[in-house]
């Protein structure tokens, strides 16, 4: 029997974007609210849910094979891991977080030196020590347990240090952002000896490679359509393709059926100028995988 995998599942947050994630990926995790291992449709794989700042700890001391957590939680804890991949997603987008400080809006404080003298909170701290540390500016970071928006507004801070994707939550605060610290998304990470074994490997490999095709694919849509032979190079010509589109002859017929990949994102206005090109029949369809 091959040896099992342990993968750490971050719970919080991410619980949900990752188990959907991994779900288009090929593996259904089912999780039980009376139980931190979630079982998984795969002999290889043992998984167990932590929370994504402790993860990459764990990760690091082999208590777990490989793990996802933020980049931001693997700089705090200043884990010694594996990076495997790089998997932006997120609770609500599909982009980078950011790690921001931010102030009152009718604050004076315009830079970050004049936060000198000033207290700052935070759920990142010793990152953001450091980071203050190394400008050589004297702050005092505290740890912040939660509502950190609110600590600035009642006057318990003078700036807070707050993950953000969107930015709405701190100006529905009444803050205002003065500097980016850092841009934070989830990675797959590895213990180093288990990165070594290649049973392991190889299955680290795998979850990676797949991670990222569900990511891209979500991305991309499928497009097939029809055409004639006297429009068929106007409208190969709209399109954008992975490589070329696939173009094959209809039976007994002056028409070719025309299937590629485009972008999500370009869909909307390219379905129209096929139609006005002389495509017909469109179909669109979603990708579970990229690879």
């Amino acid at each position: 029997m091959k040896e099992k995998l342990k993968l750490g599942i971050p719970k919080g947050s991410l619980q949900n974007a990752t188990i959907e994630l991994f779900k288009r990926s090929g593996w259904k995790i089912s999780v039980s609210d009376r139980s931190y291992f979630p079982e998984i449709k795969d002999e290889g794989i043992e998984c167990a849910i932590c929370r994504a700042q402790e993860m990459s700890r764990y990760v690091e001391n082999a208590t777990f094979d490989a793990g996802l957590t933020g980049k931001d939680w693997i700089a705090e804890n200043q884990s010694d891991v594996h990076m495997v991949a790089d998997l932006v997603y997120s609770k609500v987008s599909a982009r980078p977080a950011r790690w921001i400080l931010a102030v009152p809006y009718d604050s004076s404080i315009k830079t970050l030196q004049d936060l000198k003298g000033k207290k700052v909170a935070t759920e990142l701290v010793g990152y953001t020590k450091r980071y203050f540390e190394n400008l050589g500016i004297d702050v005092t970071v505290e740890f912040s347990w939660g509502a950190t928006e609110a600590k600035v507004v009642s006057g318990l801070a003078d700036a807070i240090v707050e993950v953000t994707e969107t930015g709405s939550t701190i100006k529905a605060h009444g803050l205002r952002i003065i500097h980016e610290l850092m841009q934070t998304n989830t990675q797959l990470i590895a213990n180093h000896e288990s990165w070594k074994n290649p049973v392991k490997r190889e299955k680290i490999e795998q979850i990676a490679l797949l991670l990222r095709g569900a990511l891209l694919g979500e991305k991309l849509v499928g497009l097939k359509l029809n055409v004639s032979k006297a429009n068929l190079e106007k409208v190969v010509a709209l399109l954008p393709s992975l490589h070329a589109p696939t173009v094959s002859s209809l039976y007994q017929s002056e028409w070719f059926a025309v299937e590629t990949v485009v972008g999500s994102d370009v869909v909307r206005d390219l379905i129209p100028e096929l139609l006005k090109n002389g495509a017909e029949g469109i179909i669109e369809y979603p990708l579970n995988k990229v690879v």
